[in-house]
Formats: structure tokens, sequence, C-alpha cells
């Protein structure tokens, strides 16, 4: 099986938002969020009312550069998707100053400097057919290569401390995080804070 992540881009806003149309975040609740809540802190509450109003505001994002991240393609089929994003810019999302919804309580419990830069890991998608396959793990290790790369100091990443319904686990697994190099930071009420130190 030969995987190829692509890091996000206007060109591929079609792409990623025909991955949505058939693949939940949430398969209980047939969910697609299209990942918007983490991405842009101009956004409304009009832009998450609908499946339609979330498909049309991440066209926009995708096409306008603010949806950061990376898409996993099989066969030129893209079966994976990875939020990535500087943590600077997310904390003035939607989704992290909401006070309710599945995060509730787990935000960081500190702000980077202009000094040291973070990427913040939020979720992942994998097409049902093409999970535990590693796909994540993949989008992951693109994510920190491109994060050292780019000067980011480390990658930071919210897994849940106890999986239910892993149907629902959109933020990856300790576990997997653990494999990659990653080491607890602090701990949340429900979550982890885990780090990938990239420089020294």
């Amino acid at each position: 099986m030969n995987i190829e992540i692509r890091k996000l881009t206007p060109a591929l806003a079609e792409d990623y938002v025909t991955f949505f149309d058939t693949t939940p975040h949430n398969e209980r609740y047939k969910m697609k969020c299209y990942c918007v809540y983490w991405c842009n802190e101009d956004s409304k509450d009009e832009h998450f009312y609908s499946k339609k109003a979330r498909r049309e505001y991440a066209l926009h994002c995708v096409k306008e550069n603010i949806i950061k991240g990376y898409l996993a393609y099989c066969d030129d089929k893209v079966v994976g998707w990875c939020n990535a994003n500087t943590k600077a810019d997310c904390l003035k999302s939607k989704g992290w100053r909401g006070s309710n919804g599945p995060r509730k309580g787990f935000r960081p419990t500190e702000e980077t400097t202009p000094e040291i830069k973070a990427k913040s890991v939020f979720c992942f998608a994998i097409a049902p057919k093409m999970r535990r396959q590693g796909v994540a793990t993949q989008l992951l290790a693109r994510v920190c290569q491109d994060a050292a790369e780019d000067g980011f100091d480390f990658v930071e990443a919210y897994p849940e401390k106890e999986i239910t319904d892993k149907s629902e686990n959109c933020v990856g697994y300790a576990d997997m995080y653990k494999k990659m190099g990653f080491i607890v930071y602090c701990e949340m009420k429900k979550n982890f804070i885990m780090r990938k130190q990239l420089k020294t």
C-alpha cells in the first residue's frame, strides 16, 4: 500500500471537502464537521449550523489558506487528514474559545511566546477501510518533519486519557504519540498534553 502525504493547499480544496463528504469524524452521530472549528477567529455561528454551511466555510478556509494540515492519499484518493497548525493561531479559534463540546476543559495551561514556536495537532480523520494501517502515524511523522524544518521548538497533541468509543477518538491515541517520541507534558481532566521536542 503506497501512501502519499500532501500538505493542504488551496489547490486541494475540492479534495478536502469531498473527503469529509463521506468521512465523518464521529461515526455514531454521522457528524461531518469539515474540521472548521479550529481554524479561524473570524468564524461565526452560522458557519456551523448545518453540513452545507460547514462545507462552504471549509472551502473558503482552505482556499484562503486558513485551515492547516495534511492529506493522505492512496491511489490518488484522499484516505486521511491531520489538522496541524501553529498553536498561537489556534488559540484564537472558536474551538479553543468555546466552553462546550468534547474538548471542554482540555485547553493547554499556557500559551507559547514569540521565542517559542509550537505546532498543535488537533485531530485525525481516516477513511474507515484504511484505519489501523498506519495512516495516522505517517501523517504525524510528516507533521513533525515539516515542523522541525520550519523551525518549531516542539509539536503538541491532546489525546484522551480513556477511550470508550474508538469511532469518536479523533485526537489520536496516546500510544501512537509515545511511539513517535512524544512525552506527557501535563495532565488535564480528560486529556494528556503531550509534546515532542524538536530543538535541544
